[in-house]
């Protein structure tokens, strides 16, 4: 690779292999066979000297490919802590033997090196749920819940939080997808404490009351209980249907974008005048606010 000598594969089948350099008058080639019994391979007739033209010497090699790549950068991936990323591939790749490679093969590559090093495929880490949720039982009792996932920590912390929880979801972009439920709320020193977290298949009504059913198994409902979310209907019949007696309050960030995509011409005014009355501490200042707020967009 390092030379950037080429080559092809002219014949090959289970029992033996035949390879030629990609300049056909070129002598280099490589012969070899399987051997019985087992899965090595033996090199039968090897002609070393390349007699090749220049001109099939490539910067862009063929032979790189995201397996050979994985290979090649798989022992800088030992470090857990480090993050190596597809452009340090391709640097890599560069440095160490002068070859480039597409952003699409350094990907390939390093998601082949993970795999076989260390991370295992997505379908083995699946596989292993069920044992490891069974440990989490054995060893953790009364502490974990289903495939809903409440730390005791979480669980424990709550009731000397306010009990005002706040949902929300986002959009897994990883080969399973899916979605990622998250409750929290704020505790005693104004910080975000992280409550739960679930996975679903997609934000509707059966996967939000799904994992609210879960959210008031773990953490019950109390006098008082506030719920806070974006506007989403499945989060809003949900909402109904777990938690009837409980004030579900709309998320003002959220409120507030949907407003600027409705308003777009006055965004600067309206986002003033929307904070001031978002944030009053008394019904009558809120009328006063709401007023002005309706006067300024209307």
């Amino acid at each position: 690779m390092r030379e950037k000598f080429q080559f092809k594969t002219f014949k090959s089948n289970s029992h033996f292999t035949i390879i030629h350099c990609l300049d056909t008058s070129c002598s280099w080639r490589v012969r070899a066979k399987r051997l019985e019994g087992s899965g090595y391979w033996m090199v039968t007739k090897y002609e070393r000297k390349h007699t090749c033209t220049t001109d099939f010497k490539k910067v862009r090699y063929r032979q790189a490919t995201s397996w050979v790549v994985g290979e090649c950068v798989k022992k800088r991936l030992i470090n857990p802590g480090r993050v190596f990323k597809p452009r340090d591939v391709i640097d890599d790749m560069k440095r160490k033997f002068g070859v480039d490679i597409s952003y699409s093969v350094a990907w390939r590559g390093r998601e082949y090196a993970y795999e076989n090093l260390r991370l295992g495929t997505p379908e083995q880490s699946y596989s292993l749920l069920p044992g490891y949720l069974h440990m989490l039982r054995e060893t953790n009792p009364d502490r974990f819940k289903y495939l809903f996932i409440a730390f005791d920590a979480s669980i424990k912390g709550f009731q000397y939080c306010r009990h005002v929880v706040s949902i929300d979801a986002t959009h897994m972009k990883g080969k399973y997808r899916g979605v990622l439920f998250m409750a929290v709320c704020h505790d005693a020193n104004q910080q975000i404490f992280p409550l739960a977290f679930g996975i679903g298949d997609s934000e509707n009504d059966a996967a939000w009351t799904w994992f609210l059913r879960r959210i008031k198994d773990v953490f019950g409902e109390r006098p008082g209980h506030v719920i806070v979310s974006d506007r989403h209907r499945s989060i809003n019949n949900a909402v109904k249907e777990v938690f009837p007696n409980a004030f579900h309050g709309i998320c003002m960030y959220h409120l507030l974008n949907n407003l600027k995509n409705k308003f777009k011409t006055k965004t600067k005014e309206l986002e003033q005048h929307y904070i001031q009355t978002a944030k009053a501490y008394n019904l009558q200042e809120f009328h006063v606010l709401f007023y002005t707020l309706c006067c300024a967009v209307p």
